[in-house]
């Protein structure tokens, strides 16, 4: 499997890709760890012996000293003797000689030169680690050299061949635990980068699959609810509203075409019928031709302002202002409009509704509002523009007694260039809620629609802006 894993991915591929390094740093680490406690268990154990018997020779020596100037040279000779005695395992070693270089007593037969001449002056000098040959065999030992006040010379040591074989297998049975180590760091490598080629190629293909033109694609999950998941299921989120971005840019393609070739060929049409007319027939094509274009230049503007909304651009112009004599002025501006088309408007506002947003875009907003339900009103009906602060929000409401929207018409209201079949014979482009439900959405709220007398016919259309206040901190107080 690992053979096969290495095969199938060329070197410079291997190399340079994310699971390789996840890989590596996985094997990096698991070594770490195991040269750690490698390190750990050679101290405890090696470490530990070394330092014992250094320990142990060092009580030796201040014993032989203590009893030296308890007894002096004779007590010394008397303790060593007892020592040899009582050790059975023949590890112990010693040797006192005189000023002269003469043996007195002890089981060492000579001095090692390095431990030979004057007294050293640093106690890193006086340890030593030599090889011996005792009873025909070579061995090692550790020493000490230490110097009586009389002249003579103590030389105390251990025979350390035991400890260096028990050194020795453990650094042999380390030298193999580390090589399995490696070898299994490499297999949990290679298995690891493997798991995550597993777990990332749904997601890649997906992506490429999407690259080349199926937007329909999406990553599939493993129900496994990890970071993988969670990751497939952020990429889906995105390319939903991708494909509804591309969807709505092709609707809107569409209906800007659709709605464009009307006045486009009216224009057209009107502007060659004057070629052969008189000065006034010219005249009236010419105004008539600009109407048309003015038309269009207008959707092209209401357009701007939407997508300015939809992408935030415009947050920089908010400010702190009162809604209240904002909504006062649209409501005077379209009371003159409504009366002449027969309907009656009527105003519910408070005193003062402290906001912070764009004033120009939700001044639109309102007018929208306002005019659509002026346009759909029947003669006779009755317009309430109502605001205040409900729940924590401020609601704006402007409801009319005209034809309302049919549930999925409702659904669609805020599309650009949506039109409900009951509207098709009034003038619009489909333009005025989209416009509303991103001057929402730019302020952080939304435009609700709901029928204004549910059950009714006609039930009527209420359009509720519903938006965070934002309160100032003069308005707060």
């Amino acid at each position: 499997m690992v053979a096969a894993e290495i095969r199938r991915a060329p070197a410079p591929r291997l190399i340079d890709s994310a699971g390789f390094r996840f890989a590596v740093f996985f094997a990096v680490m698991f070594l770490l760890g195991g040269v750690a406690f490698a390190g750990i268990v050679w101290w405890n154990t090696a470490g530990g012996l070394d330092r014992q018997t250094d320990a142990a020779i060092r009580a030796d020596v201040a014993a032989l000293m203590q009893r030296y100037r308890d007894a002096g040279r004779a007590g010394v000779e008397q303790a060593i003797i007892f020592r040899l005695q009582r050790d059975g395992d023949s590890q112990d070693l010693y040797r006192l000689t005189d000023a002269a270089g003469r043996q007195i007593a002890g089981n060492l037969a000579d001095t090692p030169d390095e431990l030979d001449g004057p007294a050293p002056e640093a106690e890193a000098l006086r340890w030593l680690r030599a090889p011996l040959v005792r009873e025909g065999a070579l061995t090692e030992a550790r020493l000490y050299r230490a110097d009586l006040a009389n002249g003579d010379r103590l030389i105390v040591g251990r025979d350390v061949e035991e400890r260096l074989r028990l050194r020795e297998l453990l650094g042999r049975g380390l030298g193999w635990a580390a090589s399995a180590s490696c070898l299994i760091a490499l297999i949990g490598a290679l298995l690891l980068r493997r798991a995550l080629q597993s777990r990332l190629r749904p997601a890649a293909e997906t992506v490429q699959a999407i690259a080349q033109g199926d937007l329909s694609q999406r990553v599939p999950l493993s129900g496994k609810e990890d970071e993988f998941d969670r990751l497939g299921r952020t990429l889906n989120a995105m390319l939903d509203r991708i494909g509804t971005l591309m969807a709505g840019i092709r609707g809107v393609s569409d209906a800007i075409a659709h709605d464009l070739r009307t006045p486009v060929a009216r224009a057209r049409g009107r502007l060659e019928e004057a070629l052969d007319g008189d000065a006034e027939t010219m005249r009236r094509a010419i105004e008539t031709g600009l109407a048309d274009l003015d038309g269009m230049t207008r959707i092209f503007q209401a357009v701007l302002r939407i997508t300015e909304a939809e992408a935030g651009a415009r947050r920089a112009a908010f400010a702190s202002l009162d809604l209240a004599p904002l909504l006062a002025d649209a409501a005077e501006l379209y009371d003159a409009i409504a009366e002449a088309r027969g309907v009656a408007l009527r105003v519910d506002l408070p005193e003062s509704l402290p906001l912070t947003g764009d004033r120009d875009l939700l001044l639109q907003a309102v007018a929208n509002l306002l005019d659509n339900a002026v346009k759909f009103s029947p003669a006779g009906g009755i317009i309430r523009l109502s605001a205040g602060l409900s729940a924590g929000a401020l609601r704006i409401t402007v409801a009319d007694e005209g034809p309302g929207l049919s549930p999925a018409d409702r659904a669609r209201a805020g599309e650009r260039f949506f039109r409900a079949d009951s509207a098709r014979a009034t003038p619009g482009y489909g333009l005025g809620l989209s416009l509303v439900r991103a001057v929402a959405g730019l302020h952080g709220g939304e435009l609700v629609l709901a029928d204004t007398r549910p059950g009714a016919s006609p039930p009527g259309l209420s359009a509720t802006l519903i938006l965070p206040p934002h309160l100032s901190p003069a308005a707060e107080g």
